[in-house]
């Protein structure tokens, strides 16, 4: 479907996935790339000369259109997200990001846009279906009756609904995708907006290079997820952007573990065993949340299929050599 010629746009670019993105295209002959972010230039995860870069804020209008100029193919992976300590205290924040994709989907109905991608999340998901840790895995119907995530939950599943209604009303395909935890390297790991994987490689990390033998944990370690590896992620948006499918389609590993499993997997790969400390008061989402990989099974023929053990090494390899470079003796 993309050709080498057309002009991608990938927003949310300076971002964790959207910088992953803008690599993954650049490296299989995309040249036309351009890659829009909110953050300044130098704060963005990966910066790639090749691509079109540009700081703006597609919360204002103007802006979208500014954007979508010229425009065949649009990656929408912009939104004002964190890992759940981020998330539960900035429900205004979350949600304010349905600016951005009603005005890049106006823009790229007015520019005419080939075709339009929206990353949602499992947040969308009916938060009486994740109560237990034993959940059972999350079908694409489970999102209905709408009873999401607060806040960030209602804005992405506000904005499916958004697209789908343009797809109707104006003819402008769109792809959805329900992102289920993606994790990798070349990540936020600390301040507040890191999610699970990163959080916990980063503090097994810092008990190492302490000498510590204790670790905090969120919650009671028994709540349960699933992660997806960022190179699984980035293969199966190009599956489902280019695919004649077009309702929600989850994208997510279904390799489900507790907190504790987690936990016990960066330990492994740090080889050390640390006494955990259990701060229940903190934020912890759902009990349980898993992906149903039954649909996109049956779509595109493909579910992503990276162990958590495999992509946890890698993610913790890029942490543990960010943080000794950060360290004032390597100064």
């Amino acid at each position: 479907m993309l050709r080498d010629t057309d002009l991608i746009l990938v927003t949310g670019a300076g971002g964790f996935i959207g910088g992953h993105f803008v690599a993954e295209l650049l490296k299989s002959g995309y040249e036309r790339v351009r890659a829009v972010d909110i953050k300044p230039l130098q704060d963005w995860y990966q910066l790639f000369p090749r691509a079109e870069n540009i700081q703006c804020d597609l919360r204002d209008k103007a802006a979208c259109y500014r954007a979508a100029d010229s425009i065949d193919y649009v990656f929408n992976l912009s939104a004002d997200m964190g890992g759940m300590g981020f998330i539960e205290a900035h429900k205004a924040d979350c949600m304010i990001s349905v600016l951005i994709n009603t005005h890049l989907l106006m823009a790229a109905r007015d520019r005419g846009v080939k075709r339009f991608f929206y990353s949602s999340s499992a947040c969308v998901y009916a938060a009486d279906k994740q109560v237990s840790a034993d959940v059972v895995a999350l079908k694409e119907s489970d999102a209905y009756p709408a009873m999401p995530e607060d806040g960030y939950g209602w804005e992405k599943l506000f904005s499916e609904r958004m697209c789908r209604h343009f797809s109707e009303d104006f003819g402008l395909e769109t792809r959805i995708v329900r992102y289920h935890n993606v994790y990798g390297p070349n990540g936020t790991y600390s301040g507040g907006r890191e999610k699970a994987p990163a959080a916990i490689c980063r503090k097994v990390i810092e008990a190492k290079l302490a000498g510590h033998d204790g670790i905090e944990i969120w919650g009671d370690g028994e709540q349960t997820r699933s992660f997806m590896y960022i190179d699984d992620c980035l293969k199966g948006s190009r599956l489902i952007m280019e695919s004649g499918f077009s309702d929600p389609l989850n994208l997510g590993s279904d390799q489900l573990v507790t907190i504790n499993e987690l936990v016990d997997i960066a330990e492994g790969i740090a080889g050390v065993k640390l006494r955990r400390r259990y701060k229940l008061d903190a934020p912890k989402g759902v009990r349980g949340r898993n992906s149903d990989n039954e649909l996109i099974q049956s779509a595109l023929g493909w579910a992503p299929g990276i162990s958590l053990e495999d992509g946890l090494e890698k993610t913790y390899g890029w942490i543990y050599d960010q943080m000794v470079a950060d360290r004032p003796e390597c100064a």
